[in-house]
């Protein structure tokens, strides 16, 4: 409606008055000044601005849109307290729906189909196409948040990358981590977990190296068999529940004397599962001494069993 009224033949619209004033303007013309009273003296400049911003957003020639936003821009010196809001927006919007309808790009939306898309949608679909430089250009000149944005597309993108069989697993995640580093709202084990059901194990675990939280971790590597390495993980993390669920899963996976051989070597862990027998699994204990050859602590066991 806001382009009807402007652009129709002989149209007395405020923005249609707006627009030939700056055009007279910018001739160095008096009938600048003539618009200009004649739109003052309705008391309708207010209007004529709006009217010329909303119209500029269902224009698809960049030089008509760019005319319209000058008028709007002229308009809004004569104005006391005209709230800016509205003009940035729209020129935000504008420069986005130009960006994506460059025939590269092949995506004409209308102004009204891209408010009801949503930038997010918009987003996902650049995403879908593979057109990370430009979604990551839209979101740093929208200044969307990075969860919102740059991150989860990062994320796309590294999820994209191990599903390319071409290049080695050290490649792939060297390539991830330089790309990424520490982008905040990245998570690593999110990569590695689509890594892992893509079929490439070893790129999972070079994956989870870069992951920061040993809860996140140690979920995934159980979940891959790499039993050992959770443990060890577990145990650099230092939190003693984390250590508990991993022993407590080998437990259940391996045999008793294989189970025994592993503690065997990871003495912090052997410690935590001593101290979790105690209390709950007391013959257990009794087969740990025995293993260990620790004829003191069995000792002591047998004498702390006939007093109970």
């Amino acid at each position: 409606e806001a382009s009807q009224e402007i652009f129709k033949i002989a149209s007395m619209a405020p923005g249609a008055l707006l627009l030939e004033a700056q055009k007279e303007y910018e001739k160095e013309s008096q009938k600048a000044d003539e618009y200009l009273r004649e739109i003052k003296d309705q008391k309708l400049l207010p209007e004529a601005v709006s009217q010329c911003i909303e119209a500029a957003g269902y224009e698809h020639e960049p030089d008509t849109q760019k005319s319209l936003l000058r008028a709007a821009s002229f308009g809004k010196c004569f104005i006391d307290k005209f709230p800016p809001e509205s003009f940035v927006r729209m020129c935000q919007d504008l420069r986005v729906l130009n960006a994506i309808r460059d025939y590269q790009i092949g995506i004409p939306l209308t102004f009204t189909q891209y408010k009801r898309l949503t930038i997010e949608v918009l987003l996902d679909r650049l995403v879908l196409r593979r057109l990370y430089p430009l979604a990551i250009r839209i979101c740093e000149y929208l200044r969307l948040s990075e969860i919102q944005g740059v991150s989860r597309i990062l994320a796309h993108w590294a999820c994209y990358k191990v599903q390319q069989k071409d290049k080695s697993d050290e490649e792939v995640a060297h390539a991830i981590n330089q790309k990424l580093g520490d982008t905040p709202g990245i998570s690593y084990s999110e990569i590695a977990a689509r890594a892992y059901d893509c079929g490439r194990t070893e790129l999972a675990i070079k994956l989870l190296e870069y992951e920061p939280r040993s809860g996140e971790q140690v979920p995934l590597l159980l979940k891959m068999k790499r039993s050992k390495l959770a443990l060890s993980k577990a145990i650099e993390s230092g939190d003693t529940d984390l250590v508990y669920t991993v022993v407590l899963h080998l437990k259940n996976e391996l045999n008793r004397g294989t189970f025994f051989m592993t503690l065997q070597n990871q003495p912090v862990a052997l410690s935590l599962y001593r101290q979790f027998c105690k209390h709950q699994e007391r013959e257990t204990l009794k087969d740990l001494y025995n293993q260990d050859d620790n004829h003191q602590e069995l000792g002591n066991f047998h004498v702390h069993s006939s007093y109970s």
